[in-house]
């Protein structure tokens, strides 16, 4: 259910370009944005970061759109969303105890904090890579094909880059991530002796 209350904004859009053009649809997604935001807080109790980010970011690039008549800037406002978590990911990896994506999915599954790391640069990674895929589409073909990329094309794109995530998980799991806790095990084990060896020659 989640999962389509998160493409809400961008099926509105799809569906309102289609029936007008992209002033209309822009017009659309700012007002479905904050049905969205406004929506899940009533029905979910809190709100959604990812929601209360899209709607804040699509107010003053959707407004510009508007106002100027010039559409460059609803296109941008995609990729600057993307970035934006892109930067915050990798941010996380020095702020706070955990990573971003261990504090996501880390309820749902366990791994070393070295592989935690290495999926939070991943998830940032991909980030950034359809950030720019965006602009490239939005700016090298049609505003029908970007349009229909926004659902069909990045829909189908996170959909694949979570599966293989998950597939990776699975994998690594039995494995290098037993591995990797043994290690991390053993060298807090040999830290504690070398804090006991101290403590005796006090």
């Amino acid at each position: 259910m989640k999962f389509f209350v998160d493409l809400f904004p961008i099926i509105v859009f799809f569906a309102a370009y289609h029936q007008r053009d992209m002033y209309f649809a822009t017009g659309a997604v700012m007002i479905a944005c904050a049905i969205q935001t406004l929506g899940y807080r009533l029905t979910a109790g809190s709100f959604d970061r990812n929601h209360v980010m899209a709607f804040v970011l699509v107010l003053p690039f959707g407004a510009l759109t508007l106002i100027l008549r010039d559409p460059t800037f609803i296109k941008w406002n995609g990729t600057v969303e993307l970035w934006l978590l892109a930067i915050g990911l990798i941010g996380s990896q020095y702020i706070g105890d955990k990573p971003m994506i261990e504090r996501m999915l880390g309820s749902g599954f366990e791994l070393p904090k070295p592989l935690w790391r290495k999926l939070n640069y991943v998830w940032a990674a991909f980030f950034a890579f359809s950030g720019a895929l965006n602009l490239y589409v939005a700016f090298n073909f049609e505003e029908e094909t970007w349009v229909s990329f926004r659902l069909f094309g990045m829909t189908g794109l996170s959909i694949a880059f979570v599966a293989a995530n998950m597939v990776w998980i699975m994998r690594v799991t039995p494995e290098e991530a037993i591995t990797a806790a043994a290690a991390q095990a053993e060298a807090d084990g040999e830290g504690g002796q070398a804090l006991g060896g101290e403590s005796k020659d006090e």
